[in-house]
């Protein structure tokens, strides 16, 4: 795996890098992964969490979820097996985060972009996801007991209609959960959520209920998918690369064009997943 980070939490860090070198390498069964899982953290990582929660902890990390077809092609897979081992690490993650204390995470699992690749390897994406939101409807007690509650955003009306209804009942079935918040960013840009954030904006003139001296940025921050949430304070994203990718260019602004902003290339050994 490979994390690049836009600013440096030095403990964060560590914990990162001692929780990669202590992985085991496995290729798990589809139905063995699961969204929330228990902590498997060993001494030295616990010690580690110990230290960092004495420092200041990011509440809200960002993801950019890359690489899975790269993996699976070093390793002689199927995309598809290369995505659901991209899930295995997501599921690790979240719950790192978890453990960490860090309240809401964001996840960029599937760019409306990605639309344009060969349908078969659409189509596996939709089944796989199929698979992963059925699941997490079966998690229904570890979403509860650790306050979970989802979102998906992004342009949800370009999804197969039954995938479209297990995200409103995972949606519907966790949100008066407060405790942690797991944003998964499912046919997303940050192009299409800003371009009906304005649309939002413009259809409120028309109607007039805003006037045009409105209009400002608060107002436009507050049409955003993520407008219930403070902006990421940390940015991650796997495989290597340094692009943003159209992944929320509003909320990541100010995060990247901060001049204490630096990027920070971590490389576990032996391993780009």
């Amino acid at each position: 795996m490979t994390f690049h980070c836009a600013v440096y939490f030095p403990k964060l860090v560590v914990l990162w890098i001692i929780s990669i070198l202590h992985l085991k390498i496995s290729l798990p069964s589809l139905v063995e992964m699961s969204w929330i899982r228990d902590s498997t953290l060993s001494w030295i990582q616990l010690l580690c969490v110990k230290i960092i929660k004495n420092g200041r902890v990011p509440k809200h990390v960002a993801f950019i979820m890359d690489g899975n077809r790269r993996y699976a092609k070093k390793n002689n897979v199927q995309k598809v097996e290369g995505h659901s081992q991209g899930f295995e690490k997501l599921a690790e993650t979240l719950q790192w985060c978890l453990d960490l204390g860090i309240s809401e995470v964001t996840v960029y699992a599937f760019s409306i972009e990605n639309f344009k690749r060969s349908q078969e390897e659409v189509d596996a994406l939709m089944e796989l996801s199929r698979q992963k939101f059925k699941q997490l409807l079966c998690e229904k007690d570890k979403l509860m007991e650790h306050g979970v509650c989802i979102r998906i955003i992004g342009n949800l009306s370009l999804l197969p209609q039954d995938i479209q209804k297990l995200i409103a009942q995972a949606m519907i079935l966790t949100k008066d959960n407060n405790k942690t918040f797991l944003n998964v960013a499912f046919a997303y840009t940050a192009r299409e959520e800003m371009a009906q954030a304005v649309q939002a904006v413009v259809s409120g003139v028309e109607d007039g209920a805003l006037r045009v001296s409105d209009v400002t940025q608060k107002l436009l921050s507050s049409c955003m998918y993520t407008s219930t949430s403070p902006d990421p304070e940390l940015l991650i994203r796997t495989s290597g690369e340094v692009r943003l990718s159209d992944y929320m260019l509003w909320q990541l602004y100010l995060l990247c064009g901060c001049p204490l902003a630096r990027v920070q290339h971590l490389a576990s050994p032996g391993r780009h997943h």
